[in-house]
């Protein structure tokens, strides 16, 4: 055999186990951004999805994106391997059905080893910007069809032989093909599911809603940056010294001027440099140079770095402007990030480069041709993707569902679609801690009737003309809570968090298929002090609001009080608490 191939072969599948490596980095990354009750849940689709997008990109997506077929999507080869000879493509020898790939002088097996991880990523992008309110078999079954039949048949047009290659489309890595892609698949999956409960209120307010673990996060993109050395110097599949050497130095200076950019547009629109809007600055830097990393200079990568860093941190606070929710800011990296990266190739590509593949672009005498070529597909892609990609979603919205109930998504989806929690022993003992950023939530979401909050039922009390009322609820009811009580006039509580066990002495939960007990249980203590003619209405709004059904819901206290002062002003009494 050629040493050429061999050399070939060997850095493009370290290249793929390096591409591998990048679902570490968003498991990592999207779990870190979320909330621990969903932590198990995030780990776990960023797990599975590696077995079904592999599936589907064998069966069904490999082919329709390299097999000959027309310029809209590939005939044959649908199932990989079928019939074909996995010999080396030397020399032009090559005489299969994925003739769009003869240009790599690598066995077949290596093309498709090596591809199948693109794949992987791009349905991996999905479950970040749909995550705490996703059915897990409905993000199981979206992956399969996308990276069955959504993402190979843009693929197929751009890096296929399509009629977008005709045209003369350019895009070295994916920032389109494979970001894009996902981005849009996601997007479509944000309008259909709706934002998580309590995350926008009346008017303009948006909830604050913070992942749980930062370090993590951080683990995350440096795991998504190493990796993406395999994603862009990988695509040469050839050991070409200064092809690789030259992607790998736009590919990192792109990422690190992207990191400054968005620690400056954060430093400067939010007032403090966001650790979170950095992580994210930097992986947008990094979508963005995806598409020209080959074709581009070293300056000319610093400036689409830097652009893309303010990219992130200006489109994640106009998604949350206009109510798309999106809790990894996915949607800003990897689909505002694609578009702009693609572009890029119309504006900063040098033909010197890569002589025959590209044209120069806007900026450096090419005229507006290769940017036009861009733009066209970038709308195309968004539209097949984007309008496909929903019409999953609503079959499957339709048939089993695509969002968890309220009550489960309040609990956690860690315990509603999994049995077990990521932290069982320490963090969920604060479970509920993130209702305290929580704006009221909007009339479209009142779950109390005005019958509910004015009864007829009369609740023992004290003798005092003061009491106190003390209420031991579920952690996620509290949210629920604190509307009722506002409704009803009584927004003042005082809110303690504490651990406790009712008669069933705590909560049957499972790990590695054994089912053990957790005794002490997250609590919210909630304490009010008013009138005794108010008691019977307190109580009744939190009866209703609290109110589960199950065991665990908690129980009220009334009492009476034998003296209240307010330190301010010294008043005493009933005057102390209005």
């Amino acid at each position: 055999m050629d040493p050429q191939v061999v050399v070939d072969t060997l850095w493009t599948v370290i290249a793929a186990i390096l591409i591998f490596f990048m679902g570490l980095g968003f498991a990592f990354l999207e779990s870190g951004f979320t909330r621990a009750k969903n932590c198990v849940n995030v780990l776990s689709k960023n797990f599975i999805v590696l077995a079904t997008a592999t599936l589907a990109f064998w069966v069904f997506g490999f082919g329709l994106m390299f097999g000959d077929g027309n310029p809209i999507f590939g005939l044959q080869g649908i199932t990989f391997l079928r019939g074909e000879d996995n010999s080396p493509a030397t020399g032009g020898d090559y005489h299969g059905v994925y003739s769009a790939l003869s240009w790599a002088g690598i066995p077949l097996a290596g093309k498709f080893f090596f591809q199948m991880k693109f794949a992987m990523v791009a349905a991996t992008i999905v479950s970040g910007a749909v995550a705490e309110r996703l059915k897990y078999g409905a993000f199981i079954i979206f992956s399969f069809v996308v990276v069955a039949f959504v993402y190979p048949v843009t693929g197929h047009w751009i890096w296929g032989g399509g009629w977008l290659a005709e045209k003369g489309m350019f895009d070295f890595a994916g920032s389109t093909v494979v970001h894009s892609v996902g981005g849009w698949a996601a997007l479509s999956g944000v309008f259909l599911l709706g934002s998580r409960f309590g995350k926008y209120g009346e008017g303009r307010s948006v909830a604050i809603i913070p992942g749980h673990n930062m370090p993590m996060s951080l683990m995350g993109a440096f795991a998504l940056w190493i990796g993406w050395f395999g994603f862009n110097l990988g695509s040469a599949m050839s050991a070409n010294p200064e092809l690789v050497t030259h992607v790998a130095l736009t590919t990192n200076m792109a990422a690190c001027t992207a990191l400054l950019g968005s620690t400056m547009a954060s430093w400067i629109i939010v007032k403090k440099p966001d650790l979170g809007m950095m992580i994210n600055g930097c992986l947008g830097g990094l979508v963005a140079i995806t598409a020209p990393c080959a074709v581009v200079s070293v300056p000319s990568a610093v400036i689409i770095g830097f652009i893309a860093g303010w990219l992130v941190v200006l489109s994640v606070k106009f998604f949350d402007r206009v109510r798309i929710d999106d809790p990894v800011g996915a949607l800003s990296v990897h689909l505002v990030n694609g578009v702009f990266g693609t572009l890029c190739v119309g504006l900063f590509a040098q033909e010197h480069y890569m002589p025959g593949r590209v044209a120069n672009g806007l900026f450096f005498g090419g005229g507006g041709a290769l940017l036009g070529v861009q733009f066209l597909g970038v709308w195309t892609v968004a539209i097949y993707a984007f309008l496909l990609s929903g019409i999953f979603w609503l079959i499957l919205k339709y048939t089993m569902g695509i969002r968890v109930d309220t009550r489960k998504e309040m609990e956690g989806l860690d315990l509603g679609e999994h049995g077990n929690m990521a932290y069982p022993d320490f963090v969920v003992k604060r479970v509920g801690d993130e209702f305290y950023f929580m704006p009221k939530v909007s009339g479209s979401e009142s779950y109390l009737s005005e019958e509910l909050l004015c009864p007829s039922r009369v609740f023992p009390k004290g003798d005092a003309a003061v009491q106190k009322i003390e209420a031991v609820i579920r952690p996620e009811r509290l949210q629920f809570v604190r509307d009722a009580l506002e409704k009803i006039g009584y927004p003042g509580i005082m809110v303690s968090q504490i651990e406790g066990h009712g008669i069933q002495k705590g909560v049957t939960q499972q790990w590695r298929g054994k089912k053990y007990k957790l005794d002490l249980l997250p609590k919210t203590k909630i304490e009010i002090i008013a009138e005794k003619t108010d008691v019977d209405k307190i109580v009744n709004a939190i009866l209703q609001s609290a109110k589960t059904g199950s065991f665990g819901d908690g129980k009220i206290f009334v009492y009476d009080t034998r003296g209240i002062v307010r330190i301010r002003t010294g008043d005493e009494g009933a005057t102390a608490i209005t």
